[in-house]
């Protein structure tokens, strides 16, 4: 967990990264941004929302409840959370799926806020660019000592000037290195203190955090042996979970245990993300025929599917669904299981039921529309543009909703709106150049000055983000 910066990147550059998505929107379905620019990114309603109703009492204490804090889960199975713009929670698919309590992925969400709070990433961003000054100014006194001792000849004392010349060029250079290592190593201190802070104020226990940190001080030891404290970004783990504990301790919630419904929606999660994420092999391992749990019955049916045995799958979704019979996630799962096995036209009555009991969800939204797009019927071409606008309009980064309104708008014969809706996806992909052809296509369909020939006009005007 840690606070991290592309040194060699601008903000818009990442805010590039992160807002590209899938172009098979399902649960846990993939998200790249630019070709060889960044991480995939995983979107799965059923993730997010539990993400976000953990993060949303904390931010409340931070004060940032009000700063539209996304939460952006990275297809990565390491253990990790980090921030990066300053408007986003980074967490990797590994933390979820390793943290066995909520608690414990709560406690590094309130340490990530921590450095949201502290405002960590613009003050480090402040050191940095002094830093960068500083080194500028130490390396031309250096290469001045160098070329005064290079023009008074090859006698001692002058090559002992260029000897000066070049400590002077090497020595302020780790001087500031370690003046920014032993800056940040702060920050991480201070993020741990805040998520305590944050924890006690929303009566939850920080002992999942400590519990977290002391696993990884654990499995650091070894490597962190020998290594100079002053050369690292984050405080040594050994000390860092000592003092970790004599603070969190004393908070009066200490053994407060996760509410049972909270662990149980918790190891629903856990369970997709296996399921989704990991081989059948690994996944029967942990989730063997002889655990009857729901979670457990969860992963099995969603990699039942993934691995081709559709009448198996749906028979144990339907049982899932028996059990809790207005679970919106398990419509959506047996929803996706025909459309991606070729019956789109048999995924919409569960895809619908999604859509009611998950309040309208966006993501389900589009795979509905995806669906009511697939059948190839005519009749369903209305009520597709319906859901899949009201869809993009709150969740105006995924580009398969633009995709699927494209082909839903072209069905129709309405070639304006398809253009556009077809440049707002490859412009969202990251592909400028298709997308800026296609929107002045589009343009050449609009009347000028109606919204349609607005919308197309500001991508055809817009710039990719520069590195």
């Amino acid at each position: 967990m840690s606070l991290q910066i592309a040194l060699r990147k601008k903000a818009s550059a990442l805010t590039t990264l992160v807002t590209a998505a899938a172009m098979v929107l399902s649960p846990f379905s993939t998200a790249r941004a630019q070709e060889g620019k960044g991480p995939p990114i995983l979107r799965d309603t059923e993730t997010e929302q539990l993400l976000r109703e953990y993060t949303r009492p904390i931010l409340r204490a931070a004060g940032l409840e009000k700063q539209n804090i996304q939460m952006v889960i990275i297809n990565d199975g390491s253990f990790n959370a980090f921030v990066a713009d300053g408007r986003r929670i980074f967490v990797n698919y590994g933390a979820i799926l390793q943290s066995e309590t909520p608690n414990q992925l709560i406690g590094v969400l309130a340490h990530e806020t921590g450095h949201l709070a502290g405002g960590h990433l613009a003050k480090l961003r402040q050191q940095l660019a002094s830093a960068q000054t500083q080194m500028i100014i130490a390396m031309l006194l250096g290469a001045g000592a160098l070329a005064a001792g290079a023009s008074r000849g090859g006698n001692g004392g002058n090559n002992g000037l260029a000897n000066a010349g070049a400590a002077a060029i090497a020595g302020p250079q780790e001087m500031i290195r370690r003046s920014l290592l032993s800056y940040q190593r702060q920050q991480e201190e201070n993020a741990d203190r805040a998520g305590v802070k944050f924890l006690t104020a929303t009566q939850q226990s920080p002992k999942g955090m400590y519990e977290t940190f002391k696993r990884f001080t654990s499995e650091s030891l070894f490597a962190a042996r020998g290594a100079d404290p002053y050369l690292q970004s984050h405080p040594m783990p050994a000390e860092r979970v000592a003092a970790l504990q004599q603070f969190a301790s004393t908070s009066p919630y200490w053994d407060k245990k996760d509410d049972p419904a909270l662990q149980l929606r918790h190891d629903m999660v856990r369970a997709k993300i296996s399921a989704f994420m990991e081989r059948p092999e690994t996944v029967y391992r942990r989730y063997p025929l002889t655990n009857d749990s729901m979670p457990a019955r969860y992963a099995r049916a969603i990699s039942t599917y993934l691995h081709g045995d559709l009448r198996s799958a749906l028979s144990q979704i339907d049982a899932l669904i028996a059990v809790q019979p207005n679970n919106p996630y398990f419509y959506e799962v047996r929803g996706q299981a025909l459309l991606e096995s070729g019956k789109p036209a048999e995924a919409i009555a569960p895809l619908r039921k999604a859509v009611a009991l998950s309040n309208n969800a966006a993501l389900i939204e589009m795979l509905l529309g995806q669906a009511l797009v697939g059948t190839d019927n005519k009749a369903y071409t209305d009520d597709a543009i319906r859901i899949l606008r009201a869809a993009v309009a709150r969740e105006p980064e995924a580009p398969i909703g633009y995709t699927q309104l494209a082909m839903a708008y072209g069905r129709k014969g309405d070639y304006a709106e398809a253009d556009l809706a077809s440049a707002q996806a490859a412009y969202l992909r990251g592909d400028n150049k298709t997308a800026r052809e296609l929107a002045t296509r589009a343009k050449t369909r609009f009347a000028v000055g109606t919204p349609g020939w607005v919308r197309a006009d500001d991508i055809v005007a817009s710039k990719p983000p520069r590195n």
